[in-house]
């Protein structure tokens, strides 16, 4: 029987044999050794540490005690950050922004008493008294003094700086004007009463507009400060509360956990925030007070009073003008034709009538109370004698309507002499009053942020230092 061969093999001269496709595996990694993972962030690896930390009493302790501290000392840069502003912005009251109101308030009453002596000496003539002269010259330095002094303290790109300058540039053309127009009268020459309407309408339309646009803005200036200084330190207290908060839920953990009462660096923490806290709303609310007192029964009725004097000012010039110009100026009011000057004159009147009786208002006491009575009866018989005066002028009586104006008895200018002494009076007893309660609110801030600023780092220090003698037990 013939076997077939069994070998596998290919038979003689078949040629190299086809083997199978096999698949290509990827190069594998050795046995034994885990694929690289990607590196994690500090951020992550602290978390992590942190959260076992906090698995631990110890680990707990210690994340209690740096935020303790960390609250503590936040509670004192916030209390001395907004009492250090809080404070300024009181300084600024007392010391700069109320000062410049009231010199604002002073360039403004100088010019109008400068452009009333002005219009008062070219009445008189050639019999213009020293006095008349003097008191012009006067105003004029008092305004150019002001001028100096609010332009030192003012910003150079601010709005009152530039009003400021447009002043000081003004002042030496009116000047120029009142000398042109005084020279002329002495001659006799009528020119000379244009001049001096020529300066007048200077002073009442850009010098007088300007003066009393420097005074609001110092005023808004003051009410900045105001409300700088005024608003309670919301984020201190706030802040205050968190952390005493804070502080007792520790002690009560610590007190559930060892049944120990006292931990003295976590009482001396508590002593020093309840401290601060206090000191703060106390003193703040005292400082508070003391401003708004000041704003109330000071800053209003100093406002109320400069108007007033102001008002008179313009009063008394329209008055004087009313004869210089001897009805060469008209206003048509509806279908009626009036003097202009003595037009402006009532209004100024009514004006000073309304803000005397605005200032009897806020007067607080006898003393500040009495010059502003004394004013209001001033005013009453200056319209009296200014109607009298009037009527003489309507009548051809020149010369005497001009004795019943700028005479020496029984003029209107004693009654005008009469309402801005009792104002100048009354203005210093409420200046006197604003300084008195605007000190006492300054003075309740003294101290304080610096206090706070050094009970904060002598508290977080506490709240350290009871901490750790927590963690001691635990060596």
């Amino acid at each position: 029987m013939t076997h077939l061969p069994t070998s596998s093999a290919p038979p003689p001269g078949t040629g190299t044999p086809v083997l199978p496709a096999q698949p290509v595996r990827p190069p594998q990694a050795p046995q034994g050794r885990a694929e690289p993972q990607p590196r994690r962030t500090a951020f992550a690896e602290g978390v992590d540490r942190l959260r076992d930390a906090a698995t631990t009493e110890p680990g707990r302790l210690r994340i209690i005690g740096a935020v303790l501290a960390l609250l503590v000392v936040a509670f004192g840069a916030v209390t001395a950050w907004q009492m250090t502003e809080r404070a300024a912005a009181a300084d600024d009251v007392l010391t700069s922004s109320q000062p410049l109101s009231s010199d604002a308030a002073d360039i403004y009453r100088s010019l109008a008493d400068a452009n009333t002596a002005a219009s008062s000496g070219f009445l008189a003539g050639g019999q213009e008294t020293a006095t008349s002269r003097e008191r012009y010259e006067k105003n004029i330095r008092t305004a150019a003094e002001k001028l100096v002094n609010a332009a030192a303290n003012s910003d150079p790109d601010s709005p009152s700086a530039t009003t400021v300058a447009e002043l000081n540039r003004l002042l030496p053309e009116y000047k120029g004007l009142v000398e042109r127009a005084r020279t002329y009268n002495r001659q006799g020459f009528p020119v000379g009463g244009a001049y001096l309407r020529y300066a007048n309408e200077k002073m009442q339309q850009q010098m007088l507009p300007a003066a009393e646009d420097l005074y609001k803005k110092e005023n808004q200036r003051l009410r900045a400060d105001y409300a700088d200084a005024t608003p309670y330190p919301w984020a201190a207290i706030a802040l205050g509360i968190a952390a005493l908060a804070a502080l007792a839920w520790a002690q009560h953990r610590n007190y559930r956990r060892t049944n120990r009462v006292l931990n003295h660096g976590l009482v001396a923490a508590t002593a020093t925030a309840t401290v601060v806290l206090l000191w703060l709303v106390v003193g703040h609310s005292l400082a508070r007070a003391g401003l708004n007192d000041s704003y109330d029964h000071g800053v209003r009725s100093l406002n109320v009073l400069h108007d007033a004097r102001i008002a008179s000012l313009k009063a008394r010039g329209n008055e004087n003008l009313t004869l210089v110009a001897r009805g060469a100026e008209t206003k048509k009011v509806g279908e009626e034709t009036y003097d202009a000057y003595d037009y402006d004159f009532r209004a100024d009147m009514k004006a000073l009538g309304a803000y005397l009786a605005d200032a009897e208002k806020l007067a607080d006491d006898t003393s500040g109370e009495r010059p502003v009575t004394a004013a209001v009866g001033n005013m009453t018989e200056w319209k009296k004698r200014h109607t009298a005066a009037r009527e003489q002028d309507e009548n051809g009586n020149y010369q005497r309507a001009l004795g019943m104006v700028i005479g020496t008895k029984d003029a209107t200018g004693e009654c005008f002499d009469s309402v801005d002494e009792n104002l100048r009076t009354a203005l210093a007893h409420e200046e006197t009053e604003f300084k008195q309660a605007a000190g006492d609110g300054r003075d309740a801030l003294t101290g304080l942020a610096a206090g706070a600023a050094v009970l904060a780092v002598l508290g977080a220090v506490g709240a350290v230092l009871g901490i750790g003698r927590r963690l001691s037990e635990y060596r």
